[in-house]
């Protein structure tokens, strides 16, 4: 019963969605509403807020992160096993992609991901992070960065985490950012996905990161 509940607290936590927040505290428009319709800080920068972008991704991170942490300080209090840790990331996931709070219309998931992967695996996190960095910085294209981290995380958490569970939680992970990356894929594909910091006019259902 309390592994149950500890998962859905997971969920709930990572529907909070905090390029909707951060935006509204701003005064801006509803991310959901220009460039890519993605509530992400690769869309919020398309704004032009550098200091909005940086607090959405600064938030997403942290809700991951806080949600792990949160259910492995209450592990031993309620007995919750390490499959249970492993599954309350991926419902924090879960909870930033479709969150409840926000009609189910939510992000790719990449900042959330690398929060929760610091929680279970610093060094596995840390692998992920300088992956992204190293994309981004010399393709300048935020979908293709966080796409290859998404692919190496399997591989450190496979070397770097401490349990089995937690490893195939990761799995579960990547391929749930994987999944929400499709029509990144194809535009990558056909050579046309944005680039960072390009300019938001409307809304661009082509565009999804």
């Amino acid at each position: 019963m309390f592994n149950l509940l500890v998962i859905i607290g997971g969920y709930l936590i990572g529907s909070l969605s905090f390029a909707v927040i951060v935006s509204k505290f701003y005064g801006m428009a509803d991310p959901r509403t220009y460039g890519s319709g993605n509530p992400g800080a690769t869309n919020v920068l398309r704004s032009g807020k550098k200091k909005a972008a940086a607090l959405t991704l600064l938030g997403d991170a942290l809700k991951g992160l806080f949600a792990v942490l949160l259910a492995l300080n209450l592990q031993e209090f309620f007995a919750l096993d390490h499959v249970t840790i492993g599954l309350v990331g991926v419902a924090a996931l879960v909870g930033h992609m479709w969150p409840i709070f926000f009609r189910f219309k939510g992000g790719k998931g990449v900042a959330t991901a690398l929060g929760v992967l610091l929680a279970l695996s610093w060094p596995t996190a840390l692998v992920c992070a300088a992956v992204w960095l190293v994309m981004a910085l010399g393709f300048r294209v935020s979908s293709l960065a966080a796409l290859v981290a998404t692919v190496i995380s399997p591989v450190a958490a496979y070397f770097f985490m401490p349990y089995m569970s937690w490893v195939w939680s990761t799995v579960a992970i990547a391929f749930l950012v994987l999944y929400r990356h499709k029509e990144n894929i194809h535009k990558l594909i056909k050579g046309e996905e944005g680039r960072i910091g390009e300019k938001a006019g409307s809304v661009d259902k082509g565009k999804s990161e």
